[in-house]
């Protein structure tokens, strides 16, 4: 079953319900510092390796910046 979402802003579609890990893994952004939202509400870290995507979520993923 394919799952399609708007991933910052883009549409993009998955072959299957992918895990919030899984997407980070795929976008080849596991271990970065980041932010998972939602339909407009935060994803905890801590359910990332549980929470699944679903047809039609809107997720934005943000990535800390450092700098000086």
């Amino acid at each position: 079953m394919a799952v399609r979402v708007t991933l910052n802003g883009a549409p993009r579609e998955f072959s299957a319900p992918l895990t919030f890990e899984q997407l980070l893994h795929e976008l080849a952004l596991a271990g970065r510092r980041l932010a998972v939202e939602r339909n407009g509400e935060i994803v905890p870290r801590s359910s990332f390796a549980n929470a699944r995507l679903a047809d039609g979520d809107r997720i934005e993923v943000v990535i800390a910046v450092g700098g000086g």
